[in-house]
């Protein structure tokens, strides 16, 4: 059974710092790509940042500059680490674990509230 449990959500001012951790358990980690999506009510679910197996990174044009996402292989664990914080980055946060194996198997978190208040 997979497992993705987020946690470090929470209420932040405008300019402060949060870390959310993604703990997967049930997948094979050092073959999924791991990403973070964040989505508002009405809005659809963006991604946020991915990295890959190997370590190569992609993030959102919003974000760059002031997110930064790792893996850390020994933990099953991926991090955001989210600087200089902006109300508009107020949303949940899911972690996203995709396995291929034979197939693509897609699995979500529960998602987190960040909230930055101005």
């Amino acid at each position: 059974q997979v497992q993705l449990v987020e946690s470090g959500g929470g209420l932040v001012q405008a300019g402060g710092s949060l870390r959310l951790s993604c703990a997967a358990s049930g997948v094979n980690f050092a073959i999924t790509t791991m990403g973070w999506y964040r989505q508002n009510p009405g809005k659809q679910r963006e991604l946020v940042a991915g990295i890959t197996s190997g370590g190569v990174t992609n993030y959102a044009d919003s974000v760059k500059g002031r997110f930064t996402i790792a893996r850390d292989s020994a933990k099953n664990t991926v991090y955001l680490q989210m600087n200089s914080l902006k109300p508009e980055d107020t949303a949940v946060y899911y972690c996203n674990a995709n396995e291929f194996v034979l197939k693509l198997n897609s699995y979500w978190g529960q998602g987190t509230q960040v909230t930055v208040s101005s």
